[in-house]
């Protein structure tokens, strides 16, 4: 099965596009007298076993590699941070079968080591896809293509600073009256590595309507899955976002909305709250009904 059919198998399963992401911040998390990976593992079991009673599943998850890497003491023989993200991937394959699990690791680089980063998420990982850093080019990001595997290139990116060099605007090599922004570029290169090639997708932040929707209008037809994060404590809304891809004739399945925070830690702030997994539960239902595909 190539990503594109697993991304929309598992919408359909779903009913929703939603992609949660899984970004374990140990401050604000519950059950403190345990230790990190007792702590992050315990969190998102007693959550994921709450979603399989709940009868809520998103259509992805995404855990971004640095909230696990941090925890790591390699040089003192300790990967508890490593660990407990392999013990989550299993959670995930246990009470989710069948939804694709994005890593974010924003790899990229020259074309022997991006095969390597290639590797650790689809081997050492076992992940589905994988984000990607277009910045080195073409050699950098054709490594990351495997059969059945999935990678979502930086495109127009959902935080403030993104837009110091996404849209600054280029003059076209054919006509010098028209210019565009750099995130087009982007696109249009994504989407010639994309030609044949099932599993490109986009990064696309839900931050900027307008942008999100002129990507959308030119990846419509083009079979790139989107992920989309923003939404939520970074001010996107998911009703917008859906509406701006039915305007722009996108197809649904392929778009996953992520939000993290929001979801998993919607507090921010610790200790956890005695109702922190009702508040939790609250969140990512609530999100899945405002992304859903009816």
């Amino acid at each position: 099965m190539d990503y594109n059919t697993l991304l929309e198998k598992s919408a359909r399963k779903t009913g929703n596009i939603v992609c949660m992401g899984l970004d374990p911040i140990l401050d604000v998390l519950p059950f403190a007298e345990l230790p990190a990976k007792e702590r992050i593992v315990k969190f998102f079991s007693v959550l994921f076993e709450k979603m399989v009673a709940e009868n809520i599943s998103p259509a992805a998850f995404k855990p971004n590699i640095g909230y696990y890497a941090i925890l790591d003491r390699p040089r003192e023989g300790n990967f508890q941070g490593s660990e407990a993200l392999a013990a989550v991937l299993d959670l995930i394959a246990k009470h989710f079968p069948g939804i694709p699990v994005i890593l974010d690791s924003k790899r990229g680089d020259i074309a022997k080591s991006s095969l390597n980063y290639a590797k650790e998420a689809f081997e050492s990982w076992q992940t589905d896809s994988v984000t990607v850093s277009p910045y080195m080019g073409t050699d950098s990001v054709s490594p990351f293509v495997f059969e059945g595997k999935g990678m979502y290139v930086l495109d127009r990116t959902s935080n403030p600073g993104g837009a110091d060099l996404q849209n600054q605007t280029i003059l076209d090599m054919v006509d010098e009256h028209i210019h565009y922004p750099v995130y087009m570029l982007v696109a249009q290169k994504i989407a010639s590595w994309a030609a044949g090639r099932p599993g490109f997708g986009a990064v696309v932040g839900a931050t900027n309507m307008r942008e999100l929707e002129d990507i959308a209008v030119y990846y419509h037809d083009k079979a790139i899955a989107m992920l989309i994060p923003g939404v939520g404590s970074q001010g996107g809304s998911a009703v917008e976002v859906v509406a701006a891809l039915k305007r722009a004739g996108y197809p649904l399945e392929l778009a996953r909305i992520n939000s993290s925070s929001g979801l998993t830690h919607p507090w921010k702030k610790g200790p956890a709250p005695d109702g922190w997994l009702d508040m939790c539960i609250a969140g990512i239902s609530s999100l899945v009904k405002e992304a859903c595909l009816s």
